[in-house]
């Protein structure tokens, strides 16, 4: 599972990967809230840990503009702003919990793991665009309840074009999100895509998955063409 962890205080968000990597989580770190939001909007976490006094924006405009986005990823705000009012407008704009520092790591933690149980109750099982479906738990994917066999890199570039059906998602987002590690070589995304298409589209003589010239690609239903 994967958290990204959005900290202007390098040695803490170090050791917050270190100690977070440790619990059996993936995470990766944004030092300002530009980049932070940027990667938060890939889709790609399972959890946000944000904190509030950040250069660039600060995590309330990273929170609201994510909400406004209709991004629904969870978010911890971790910060030294303890008021009452700081703690009313991060949940006002969008937070699903707060956490003053200096702070318990076992309390961070804990929260995580519930913030875990809150997203996966609510979250839908199966992303659906058209007749094609994604068991996102199950890693499945069917056209028209025909089961499709993916690779692990396919089944992740489209669980993020399904999470964001109809937009046009960029080539470096689709990369970011299937070759965290790797991020470097478009090309990559472009193979699979292709690999894809003769996959879910070709095979069942569909036009689902689309070229955005210049950006990227989107996933649409396209059963109107039928």
């Amino acid at each position: 599972m994967r958290i990204l962890v959005v900290e202007d205080e390098v040695d803490l968000a170090h050791t917050l990967r270190t100690g977070l990597t440790a619990e059996g989580y993936s995470v990766d770190l944004a030092h300002d809230g530009r980049q932070g939001l940027w990667m938060a909007r890939t889709g790609a976490y399972a959890l946000v840990v944000l904190d509030l006094m950040l250069p660039g924006l600060n995590g309330y405009k990273v929170c609201a503009q994510l909400r406004r986005e209709g991004n629904a990823t969870p978010v911890l705000v971790l910060t030294a702003k303890d008021g009452d009012r700081d703690q009313a407008e991060a949940l006002d704009t969008g937070a699903d919990d707060y956490l003053a520092k200096p702070f318990s790591y076992m309390v961070l933690v804990a929260r995580l793991r519930a913030l875990v149980r809150r997203s996966a109750a609510t979250a839908p099982p199966v992303l659906a665009v058209g007749d094609l479906s994604l068991d996102v738990a199950g890693r499945v994917c069917r056209r028209g309840g025909v089961r499709v066999d993916l690779t692990p890199r396919e089944f992740a570039v489209l669980e993020l074009l399904a999470r964001h059906a109809g937009q046009a998602v960029s080539k470096g987002d689709l990369l970011y999100h299937a070759w965290p590690d790797e991020a470097y070589d478009p090309n990559l995304v472009e193979v699979r895509v292709s690999s894809l298409r003769r996959k879910v589209d070709t095979a069942f003589r569909r036009q689902s998955l689309q070229t955005v010239r210049g950006t990227g690609y989107r996933l649409v239903d396209d059963r109107e063409r039928d």
